[in-house]
């Protein structure tokens, strides 16, 4: 049962459990985003400074318009949004280094990416009351 938007009758496991939902959710959908704009990007780099034939820039736009969008799926302040997506863009940006660009990452890199994960988190999922 709800009441005002809030669930009555169930233990708190349960509203554990939402939450950790909701953080996984909220995480993958950050996930995804940040391969959106970092495929569009990469795509018009192709393009632009590796000589690429320009067929790349039509899934390049489509790439960031799907950035755009997904950016607009989250349920919070869109400021609060683009905050806590950087930390979770700095990860994918390193693990597109290591995977596309084939550049191993340091420890400064995978160090910095776990600092910047943990200010998203902060971010987005600190209790708002």
């Amino acid at each position: 049962m709800v009441f005002d938007g809030i669930p009555v009758g169930r233990g708190e496991a349960a509203r554990v459990s939402d939450a950790s939902m909701l953080e996984l959710k909220t995480s993958l959908l950050f996930f995804i985003t940040a391969i959106a704009e970092i495929a569009g990007c990469y795509l018009f780099y192709l393009w632009l400074r590796e000589g690429r034939s320009p067929v790349l820039l039509a899934p390049a736009l489509l790439c960031l318009i799907l950035f755009a969008w997904l950016l607009t799926l989250h349920p919070t302040a869109a400021g609060r949004v683009y905050a806590a997506y950087g930390g979770v863009y700095i990860v994918v940006a390193i693990l597109w280094l290591w995977a596309i660009d084939r550049v191993t990452p340091t420890r400064w890199d995978l160090l910095g990416s776990v600092v910047a994960l943990a200010g998203m988190a902060i971010i987005m999922f600190a209790p708002r009351h």
